[in-house]
């Protein structure tokens, strides 16, 4: 039986429909719309199939409007420049004739220039954290549906789980995450796998200081936009350091930074996302869509 890491990389595996154009599928599960992170993943996916040398070195995106996962997405690639040191795509996500969500990428041949980076923080082994399932059945006992099931993405938090009332309170969050399985050799495939990844956990340094929830009918969160760096070559499926945290949460939005290292200690991602984080009053006429 297929994994659903075997899934995840089906899903990134995009059908050609034309030149420059390409077909993306969605996870047979009940969403109420797509997971940011798999359209980012697709669109870098589209562009990089139409890339002939170099890998991605950045990303630059906007969430345009929620995706439709009972859809399939087109993904039209625009190849804005191609040099000798630099290529530039425009990917735009197209469903129901409306764009859904766009991505500038840039991708760059390696160069050796100046070298400096920040440390590593120093934290407890991915191999001394339990599983997920293991610590929210210890405790909570009863779990929902969602973590009884395998994922494509190992995630180990280091400290208390974002959604513990015992969690510290500080804007901050780290974690490892790895995919769950080997992966091809394939540098573009391991960057997808990572952009998938990164949009799973991010914004929880921004609510992780806040009494909010997301299933009361008081709080609306969604991914306005998503940046990311790409600094060395790196493999999905061992484990990165995710290191995240919050500078702020003002006027319906809220800020992330996120950090991956792999287990040697080099900084392999940095990226940025700004997410909406409204407070609903539900004695409001309009709602949700004050």
């Amino acid at each position: 039986m297929a994994t659903p890491l075997d899934n995840l990389v089906q899903l990134l595996d995009l059908e050609t429909i034309e030149v420059n154009t390409y077909r993306g599928q969605h996870p047979e599960e009940e969403r109420q719309r797509t997971f940011g992170g798999q359209v980012a993943a697709q669109a870098l996916m589209a562009a990089g199939r139409t890339v002939e040398h170099g890998r991605v070195h950045s990303l630059h995106s906007y969430f345009l409007r929620p995706g439709d996962p009972t859809t399939p997405i087109l993904y039209e690639v625009d190849r804005i420049r191609d040099g000798r040191s630099f290529t530039t795509r425009r990917v735009v996500a197209i469903q129901h004739g409306r764009a859904i969500y766009n991505m500038q990428a840039s991708f760059h041949a390696d160069e050796v220039s100046l070298e400096h980076q920040f440390p590593m923080p120093d934290v407890p082994g991915p191999e001394t954290i339990a599983p997920l399932l293991e610590r929210v059945r210890s405790e909570w006992g009863d779990v929902d549906e969602w973590f009884k099931r395998t994922h494509p993405i190992d995630q180990r938090f280091i400290g208390e789980l974002p959604w513990s009332p015992r969690r510290n309170r500080e804007p901050r969050q780290q974690l490892w995450i790895r995919a769950d399985g080997p992966l091809a050799d394939d540098p573009l495939l391991h960057a997808c796998v990572v952009t998938y990844a990164s949009d799973m956990s991010l914004f929880d340094a921004i609510l992780a200081p806040h009494e909010v929830r997301w299933d009361d009918g008081t709080f609306m969160g969604a991914s306005l936009d998503h940046c990311m760096w790409f600094h060395r070559d790196l493999r999905a499926d061992e484990w990165l350091l995710y290191d995240t945290d919050s500078p702020i949460a003002h006027g319906g939005r809220g800020l992330a930074r996120g950090f991956l290292f792999n287990q040697r200690g080099e900084l392999c991602v940095s990226m940025v996302q700004e997410g909406l984080v409204r407070v609903i009053d539900p004695t409001h006429p309009h709602g949700a869509d004050s």
